[in-house]
């Protein structure tokens, strides 16, 4: 009988047995193996997370912008302001009109002022806070005191913030440092956010759960149970997309912030990081800048309500943003400060009388990021010599500059106000302007305005417009000219005749003057004041072209000027600023001061960085330069300034000249008083002719702005051998003080006339001697 093998069912159920019991083994091995590899790769991402998270809690944590400052005001008694510039200047610096007790606000009753000021670091020092009464009469400060804090015959306000130099990602923050902070603040904050702040490990599993239940109940989410920690982290290294990979991250990396550092250093952190608002394209990153954003106000001065309200802004700033929606921003600071009485954090008084408050909110931000576009442009060139434009952007530099806000004001003034009524028709529409001002003696630019929108911060004429200068370059003629006495007086005639130039290759210049008309013989000084074309060319060509060229290099001028004869007549572009560098030499005598716009730089920590001292060149001998002047008074009297006369008060001293170029494509003025210098140009960005010359155009500009801005008349010294004598021009001799045609004027020693002519004069003019020297 053949044997047959055993059944098989157990041989065939054994390999199902071994195939159960082998797919166990290796269920658990893949098991094992993933979650080895799990965490080996958690553990690579935890690694990962806390280099991100260390890096940049121990290096530097914020870019912060520079800070760009005006001049300080100093007020005391004597002091120069009107009431309406003061009240301008306060405001600017962000003081707010109310009871003049609390530290930024002033009272004011017509030309009383009470002002309480904050304090400021200046670079030399601080300034305290002061309680300050004065009076304001004639446009002079009288009756000034100090009713309370340090006494000071002198204090200086806190400067105007005009501008800031930001970061690529535009955040603006006013660091503070936690023990800077009112203890109410974090209190508040932790109330309202967080209130198991200070023992939790960067999560709270508790508070997420009632959150989930409160929005499952409700449908929405209508309550969050982020920590402190969780919405610095989201804020700080992650974004806002609500997916799980981010709040993951966000979990751990709040635990690792935890592990490494100390509470307090990650609630500073929050209080300088949070985003509390938008200002244009910058945004408005913690609570120092907030405070200071909505209120006008250091955050160390806030009251109850208003550390309500911008606790109560972090859950929405824009949805509770007090200007756009003062009702609803009111009422969340109302329940925030019902969350501070339950707190216990302020009593039922107190609560009540904070909600009983207005929200106290300022009508504006106390200064806009292009409020001075032309002028901040300028400073930002001048920076550009000395610092790296990253840490402009981020070392939250403090930049102290020369503006003057009441210049600023006048000059952006007659800009607006004179522009419209120059012109008619698409020409009046067309027409663009520029004008800068300095300081005489120091050569600080006070004001500069480049176009006629001050405030659209677009093409920069005042820097970026090289135009022809026409007649501008006249005193730089003579006064090469002047710089030789044995040959050129200010009596010296010379020819008002057209004639031709022919050059080798055959081309031909024939110069004319502007009104066409000839006159023979003319003195200088009756050349330059009525801008006679003619005899600047002749004059010119007389010491050289190159000479002239020398001069105007001397004084300031690095651009390329060619050294054909056109250039006499003024066919040599410049920008306004480098018009106003050049004639800053002939209002200081011959001594060139460059212009500056910053005096001092600082860190953010107040430490001195770069002080930018006054320089002083001399270029030119004070005595010719003296003649130029004597020439540049006589155009403002008798010339082709003295329409200026119509808008200046007749007492103010002043010094100019016109220029004009073909077609009135460019119409400049350039003067300057006994205190101020300032340059105009109107013209056409297009080029296009206006119609206007020098004196019909940027003259109104800049006798608007001199007629509106308090200064002294221009007296100048006379230099070491310059003697006045009384001549007659047309004899070329020393005459008698009463004969006719006599004219005191100044001459180099040894230059002035030696023939002399005498006269009887008239009766009614030795009358009027005597009795005037009867007088003196």
């Amino acid at each position: 009988m053949k044997k047959t093998s055993p059944p098989s069912r157990s041989s065939k159920k054994s390999p199902r047995k071994s195939s159960r019991t082998g797919r166990r083994p290796r269920f658990w091995r893949f098991f094992v193996r993933a979650s080895v590899i799990g965490l080996v790769l958690l553990a690579g991402w935890v690694i990962y997370l806390d280099a991100v998270v260390t890096s940049r809690f121990e290096g530097r944590r914020f870019e912060v912008p520079s800070r760009v400052y005006a001049r300080p005001l100093e007020l005391y008694d004597g002091a120069g302001i009107s009431s309406g510039a003061l009240e301008r200047e306060l405001k600017l610096a962000g003081f707010r009109k109310g009871d003049g007790a609390r530290a930024g606000s002033y009272r004011r009753n017509g030309g009383h002022f009470v002002i309480s000021t904050r304090g400021f670091r200046f670079p030399d020092g601080d300034e305290p806070r002061r309680r300050l009464s004065l009076n304001i009469y004639a446009d002079r400060i009288q009756d000034f005191s100090v009713i309370s804090g340090d006494a000071s015959p002198v204090v200086r306000l806190e400067p105007a913030q005009i501008g800031g130099i930001y970061p690529s990602h535009k955040e603006d923050r006013v660091l503070v440092q936690l023990e800077d902070v009112p203890a109410l603040l974090p209190a508040t904050l932790m109330a309202v956010e967080d209130r198991n702040f200070y023992d939790h490990f960067g999560v709270a599993p508790l508070s997420i759960a009632r959150a989930m239940l409160a929005n499952i109940r409700a449908g929405q989410i209508v309550q969050g149970g982020s920590t402190l920690t969780q919405q610095l982290v989201k804020n700080f290294f992650l974004t806002r997309d609500q997916t799980l990979l981010r709040k993951g991250n966000e979990a751990l990396m709040s635990i690792l912030l935890e592990l490494h550092y100390e509470k307090g250093d990650i609630l500073e952190t929050y209080l300088n990081e949070v985003y509390l608002g938008q200002a244009g394209t910058r945004s408005i990153n913690g609570f120092g800048l907030a405070s200071q954003f909505y209120f006008g106000e250091s955050l160390k001065d806030l009251d109850v309500h208003q550390i309500a309200l911008l606790v109560g802004m972090v859950k929405g700033p824009s949805y509770y943003n007090p200007r756009r929606h003062p009702q609803r921003a009111t009422e969340r600071r109302n329940l925030v400060i019902s969350e501070m009485e339950d707190a216990g954090l302020i009593d039922s008084v107190r609560a009540a009388r904070a909600r009983g408050l207005a929200l106290g909110v300022s009508d504006k931000p106390s200064y806009s990021e292009n409020r001075y576009p032309a002028y901040i442009d300028l400073v930002r060139r001048h920076l550009a010599r000395d610092y790296r434009d990253e840490d402009l952007r981020s070392e939250g530099l403090r930049i102290f500059t020369t503006l003057n806000p009441a210049t600023q004001y006048a000059a952006e003034f007659a800009v607006t106000d004179t522009l419209p009524r120059l012109s008619s028709g698409e020409t009046r529409k067309a027409l663009e302007a520029a004008l800068v001002v300095t300081s005489k003696d120091s050569g600080e630019v006070l004001a500069l305005v480049g176009g006629r929108d001050p405030q659209f911060a677009g093409f920069n004429r005042a820097l970026d417009a090289r135009r022809p200068i026409g007649s501008l370059i006249k005193p730089f003629i003579y006064l090469s000219a002047l710089e030789q006495p044995d040959r050129y007086t200010l009596i010296t005639p010379v020819l008002d005749k057209s004639f031709v130039l022919e050059f080798d290759d055959g081309r031909r210049w024939e110069p004319k003057n502007y009104d066409g008309k000839e006159r023979g013989e003319v003195p200088v000084h009756a050349a330059l004041s009525h801008s006679y074309n003619l005899p600047a060319v002749r004059v010119g060509l007389d010491v050289g072209v190159d000479v002239v060229k020398a001069n105007l290099q001397a004084f300031g001028v690095s651009s390329e000027i060619s050294e054909y004869p056109s250039m006499l007549l003024g066919a040599v572009a410049m920008n306004p600023v480098t018009v106003a560098q050049m004639y800053q030499g002939l209002a200081t005598s011959g001594f060139n001061t460059p212009l500056r716009t910053i005096r001092e730089v600082t860190d953010a920590s107040g430490e001195a960085l770069t002080r930018y001292s006054l320089e002083v060149d001399q270029v030119a001998d004070p005595a010719a330069v003296h003649l130029v002047q004597y020439a540049m008074q006589e155009t403002m009297q008798e010339g082709t300034g003295k329409s200026a006369y119509y808008t200046v008060p007749e007492e103010l001293a002043l010094a100019g000249k016109t220029g004009t170029t073909d077609d009135g494509r460019d119409s400049w003025f350039a003067g300057f008083s006994g205190d101020l210098l300032a340059v105009a140009w109107v013209g056409r960005d297009d080029n296009g002719g206006t119609s206007l010359t020098g004196a019909s155009g940027a003259l109104p500009v800049w006798s608007r702005f001199m007629a509106q801005v308090p200064q002294h008349s221009l007296s100048p010294v006379v230099p070491d051998g310059v003697n006045y004598h009384w001549v007659n021009g047309k004899r070329q001799a020393l005459t008698g003080e009463y004969c006719d045609n006599a004219r005191f004027m100044p001459f180099i020693s040894g230059s002035e006339p030696t023939q002399e002519v005498s006269c009887s004069g008239t009766l009614q003019r030795r009358i009027k001697g005597w009795f005037e020297g009867l007088f003196q």
